[in-house]
């Protein structure tokens, strides 16, 4: 019989957040076992992936006391702007940041976080990667969580931590509530090099067919200006624009676009996947915990999806380490349910309020559409409102936790 691997926690899932929880814990002493059925290599390849995300300015800090800033030094364009508008037409409104200020977050693309999180996690001796591996039995009792895997593996911990994304299947069979529903949108993503420099700007336009947004990236090694696209059309629409030609997918996109940012050209995979809600009552069980989109999915209309589930990271690694440091079981039902005081608001609130301005913003018609100019416009005269709104973007409202204040816990 094959010796059983133990480590303080299990984390399933081996994705940005399931890596990033992982290098935390080990920052701070915790040992960790990941598991994903994912080739590691895969995923770094270049037509792996085509999104980028926008890390929030909080998210940063945690980067930074992580190690991580340093390796994506160079991969970031500072976001120092963002502009709103309905449908192109005025009643703008933006958001700027000052010279002295910090910005209101930093756009990376998904390949240059793995390469970083792949790099850092291969200095961290507290980390076991078991990837690409399947879980074949799942074994939750009084005491700790026992993980059989494919090969006959056996990986033990007192806590399970699930990072396997939407559509998880151990929070299917742990028999978690979700709330879910369909936008019957599709999302449209990938990258473009363009004519005129995006100055830090990150643009958001919303149409009838749904929110078209542009994201400035660094320019490339030809000294091409570069910017992500999340382009959002019904469900109808979603496969006609996904059989375009290039030359015709660029067209529409340089349409919706205006004169923004001139000439465009495809340089990253376009993907086009279903638009969906979905939140989990409660984000802890019997020792299990949900962190990132096993716990909660929301529309990508603000950018906050990954910046939701690096905040999971940073209050579970915080609740996790003090509760080490008094010598308590990673698993005790009495330290879990912190963390579910701590995160299950916050994220429900942010979930909720993105819900909201889809369907806000998806109400066709010229009224509707004269309303939302009117909202807008009054939030480009209120200062304080505005500053709200900026530190949301930055991730620094609430209670946050000590990694997403740049400080050691």
């Amino acid at each position: 019989m094959s010796e059983t691997l133990r480590s303080d926690v299990l984390i399933s899932g081996g994705g940005l957040v399931g890596q990033a929880l992982a290098l935390a814990l080990a920052h701070h002493g915790l040992s960790s076992q990941i598991v994903d059925p994912a080739d590691p290599v895969a995923t770094i390849a270049p037509d792996f992936d085509g999104r980028a995300s926008a890390i929030a300015s909080a998210t940063w800090q945690m980067f930074e006391v992580l190690g991580l800033a340093d390796r994506l030094a160079g991969h970031g364009c500072p976001i120092h702007a963002i502009k709103v508008s309905d449908g192109g037409k005025a009643g703008e409104l933006d958001f700027v940041t000052s010279p002295e200020d910090r910005a209101l977050g930093t756009m990376i693309e998904n390949r240059q976080l793995r390469l970083a999180l792949a790099a850092a996690l291969g200095e961290a001796p507290l980390v076991r990667l078991f990837m690409p591996s399947q879980v074949a039995d799942r074994d939750i009792g009084p005491h700790g969580v026992t993980l059989t895997l494919g090969d006959g593996t056996k990986l033990a911990a007192p806590l399970l931590i699930v990072a396997e994304g939407r559509r998880s299947p151990t929070r299917e069979a742990a028999g978690f509530s979700i709330a879910n529903w369909s936008y019957h949108h599709h999302a449209m993503i990938g990258a473009v090099a363009h004519s005129k420099p995006h100055g830090g700007v990150a643009h958001e336009i919303f149409f009838p067919s749904g929110p078209f947004a542009l994201l400035p990236l660094v320019d490339d090694d030809q000294g091409r200006h570069r910017s992500a696209f999340v382009w959002t059309v019904s469900e109808k629409d979603g496969p006609g624009f996904a059989k375009l030609g290039d030359r015709g997918f660029t067209a529409e996109l340089e349409k919706r676009a205006g004169d923004l940012l001139g000439s465009m050209d495809l340089v990253a995979p376009r993907m086009t996947y279903p638009l969906g809600f979905h939140h989990s009552a409660t984000i802890v069980a019997d020792r299990i915990v949900l962190v990132g989109d096993a716990a909660h999915g929301i529309h990508p209309i603000a950018g906050q999806g990954l910046n939701l589930g690096l905040r999971d990271v940073a209050a579970l690694t915080e609740v996790l380490v003090e509760g080490a440091r008094l010598g308590l079981d990673l698993g005790d039902a009495a330290l879990l349910a912190r963390y579910q005081r701590w995160r299950g608001l916050d994220s429900l609130m942010v979930s909720l309020a993105t819900d909201g301005l889809t369907r806000l913003f998806g109400i066709p018609g010229r009224t509707a559409s004269a309303v939302r100019r009117a909202g807008l416009g009054a939030v480009q005269h209120m200062p304080m409102l505005k500053r709200f709104f900026m530190d949301e973007a930055r991730g620094e409202a609430g209670d946050l936790p000590r990694l997403l204040a740049g400080a050691e816990i």
